[in-house]
């Protein structure tokens, strides 16, 4: 039987988050337009999620470190490991993706399993880019995600993009 999730919300500049885990993991990590709910007490792991979101947010932290688990297919799996390899500051096109996990030819897949991480910022999908290097699709609205990555590097997309 799984444990039971807990759950979080804390307040971001991105707006809030619900983290989602128990005392092993790290479930999910998304965005919410929820009212904010009072939840029991979180399992520590929870708690050290959000400090690690706040050093984030700050600027102190570029890599997290969280046991995470979301359910997905092998491949999703793949995908999402690749995902969290793309460093802090850079980005990559979703063909550069397909090419990491040795597939070329599975750029649509690899597109639908980025908008299925449910790990926002944790595994970091709003590091994929069009190949042209315009923003496209995030679960989040493409306002977070450039706003995410204009925080890991500023001169990435704001003189380009407007």
């Amino acid at each position: 039987m799984e444990p039971a999730l807990s759950h979080l919300r804390i307040d971001t500049p991105v707006g809030p988050l619900l983290i989602s885990g128990t005392n092993e993991y790290i479930q999910a990590v998304n965005f919410t337009e929820e009212p904010a709910t009072a939840f029991p007490q979180p399992p520590h792991l929870l708690l050290e999620c959000a400090q690690q979101l706040h050093e984030y947010f700050a600027g102190e932290r570029k890599i997290f470190d969280l046991p995470i688990q979301q359910p997905g297919t092998d491949f999703q799996q793949t995908v999402w490991e690749q995902l969290t390899r793309i460093p802090f500051g850079q980005t990559i096109s979703y063909l550069q993706l397909a090419h990491r996990i040795g597939n070329p030819k599975s750029i649509r897949a690899v597109g639908t399993t980025n908008g299925k991480n449910q790990l926002a910022i944790i595994v970091p999908c709003h590091r994929v880019i069009g190949a042209n290097g315009t923003l496209v699709g995030y679960a989040g609205g493409l306002w977070r995600k450039r706003w995410l990555l204009d925080h890991e590097r500023p001169d990435l997309f704001s003189a380009s993009q407007g």
